[in-house]
Formats: C-alpha cells, sequence, structure tokens
C-alpha cells in the first residue's frame, strides 16, 4: 500500500537503551505510513521492539533517531489524541466500570463538555463494548474479558485519532477474544479510528489487519516485510477459515516467522549433559 500523505508517520526510527555493558539498541530504521482509519498489526517472535515501536508512537519512549509525526506534528510526549490499551485492563479496582471510564473522560474534556454531556458520553462508550449491564461492578466483580471491554471503552472515551493496543486480548480465552475480535472490528467499522495493534496470534492478525507489518528478530529489530489483507470487510471468521486468499495470508506469515525469522532457543547445556549421561548409561 503506498500512503502519500500519512496519518501517522514512523520514520527513520531508531532507539537505544543504556545498559551496564553500554549501550543496547533495540530498534533500527523503522519506517512505516500509516493511512486514517487503517487497522495495522505488528507480528513477530518476543523482543522484536514491537512494544516499543507502539511506545515511541504512544509519546513515553522517545527515539534516539527519527521520530514520529501525527498530522504533521511531531509526537514527543504522550497525548489523548494516542490511546493506549495493554494486556493487562489496568482498571482502577476501587471505582466501577463507569468511574473508570468516566475518569478519562474528565481528564480530557473537562472544560469543554457539560456534566450531563459526559454522563451521556461515557454510557455511549460502555454500550460501544457491550457493558452498560455492568457499569456499577468493579473490576473484582467481572470477568477478564469484561474487563478487558471496559479498557477499550476508556481508550475510546477520549476520542483518540490513533488506538494503540498491546495484546489487548492475550490473556484471554478463545471464546472470549474471538468475540472482543468481532467487537473491535465493529467498532473501528463505526469510528474509523487508525489503529495499531501488536498481537502473536497470526489468525488474529490476518482477521483483523488491513497491513500485517512483521518485525525481524531483535536486537537491532526493523520491519522484515508488510503484507497487504486485500479481504473484503465486514469480515466473518467462518467464511474467511475456507477463503484460499486467507489462507495465503495466514502461510505467507507463518513462513516469515518459522522459516525466514526462526528463533532459535539457547541451547541448556545442563540438559543436554543429562541426556548424553542418560544414553550411554542405556
Amino acid at each position: 500500500m503506498s500512503v502519500e500523505h500519512p496519518h501517522l508517520l514512523i520514520s527513520q526510527c531508531g532507539i537505544e537503551f543504556p545498559t551496564p555493558k553500554g549501550p543496547f539498541r533495540a530498534l533500527r530504521d523503522v519506517d512505516l505510513a500509516i493511512e486514517k482509519g487503517e487497522f495495522v498489526s505488528l507480528i513477530g517472535h518476543s523482543g522484536c521492539g514491537k512494544s516499543t515501536v507502539l511506545n515511541i508512537v504512544a509519546g513515553l519512549y522517545q527515539a534516539t533517531e527519527g521520530g514520529v509525526l501525527l498530522n504533521n506534528k511531531e509526537v514527543n510526549e504522550p497525548g489523548p489524541e494516542r490511546a493506549v490499551v495493554f494486556q493487562n485492563h489496568s482498571l482502577l479496582p476501587w471505582l466501577s466500570a463507569y468511574e473508570n471510564v468516566e475518569l478519562a473522560v474528565k481528564q480530557v474534556f473537562n472544560k469543554t463538555m457539560s456534566k450531563s454531556e459526559m454522563k451521556d458520553w461515557v454510557n455511549h462508550n460502555l454500550e460501544l463494548v457491550h457493558m452498560s449491564h455492568a457499569a456499577d461492578k468493579r473490576p473484582d466483580e467481572i470477568s477478564g474479558g469484561m474487563k478487558q471491554r471496559v479498557g477499550i471503552a476508556r481508550a475510546l472515551a477520549m476520542k483518540p485519532e490513533v488506538l494503540l493496543m498491546d495484546e489487548p486480548f492475550g490473556a484471554l480465552d478463545a471464546l472470549t477474544r474471538a468475540h472482543l475480535q468481532d467487537s473491535l472490528m465493529e467498532i473501528q467499522k463505526d469510528l474509523g479510528n487508525t489503529v495499531i495493534m501488536i498481537t502473536h496470534d497470526v489468525d488474529e492478525a490476518v482477521l483483523l489487519s488491513d497491513r500485517i507489518v512483521m518485525m525481524t528478530n531483535g536486537p537491532a529489530a526493523t520491519i522484515g516485510e508488510i503484507l497487504d489483507v486485500d479481504l473484503p470487510r465486514p469480515r466473518n471468521r467462518l467464511e474467511l477459515a475456507e477463503d484460499p486468499k486467507y489462507v495465503h495470508y495466514r502461510s505467507e506469515v507463518l513462513k516469515f516467522l518459522y522459516e525466514k525469522q526462526r528463533k532459535v532457543e539457547p541451547i541448556d547445556n545442563k540438559k543436554q549433559q543429562k541426556k548424553k549421561a542418560e544414553t550411554a548409561a542405556a
């Protein structure tokens, strides 16, 4: 996909972190232009810098080289136009679902919304994620999937231009995960937010994305390949399971991860020696 006037531009991004042994280069030369309303997934092995890219876009990290532009303005600190949904919902345990969303709304719109407008807006966003029925419940009174729904509602209530999601469904069971994926597709269709999502799940990436950005292994990780996902929306997971194009895209991502960027686990010498001893004894 060619993006002439990107909504979000990640340009020549690199970052180093200081360590006792000297600088550690986590990322190098990350270039990515994203259109308004596009859904982009970042995928790669653990340690490939996916979360680092997300944190730079969020303004939580400062790139050592290059940078990020949103609507041609440099990103150098967190801002409400970029909302983050983490794998851990990060809800305040002493507040109800309604109050957790309300807190975010007050921080962003305290001077521009009346109390009645705030109330309507909080309820609207809880409704978007199908959580109106549990508005008065605290996090310890609802399931993991429901907590994530409230976390998404809180992020959406800030009216972000860019929604940043760091493995938002990674800790959930398969059925809950599928329901939330479907909800996210509905919400993004209605709101047209730009979404950048980190995932380890190949099927999730193909189902949700317009493009899949595949990262090389770290250190000094960068973008290895970008796959355009040309599947019509709305997408139905059951219909796509037999779709040759879906199968092809899935295969391309798997090929990149497990052939081109195969992760070799470090050898445990003690286990290897024990195995040799057992073989010799036999």
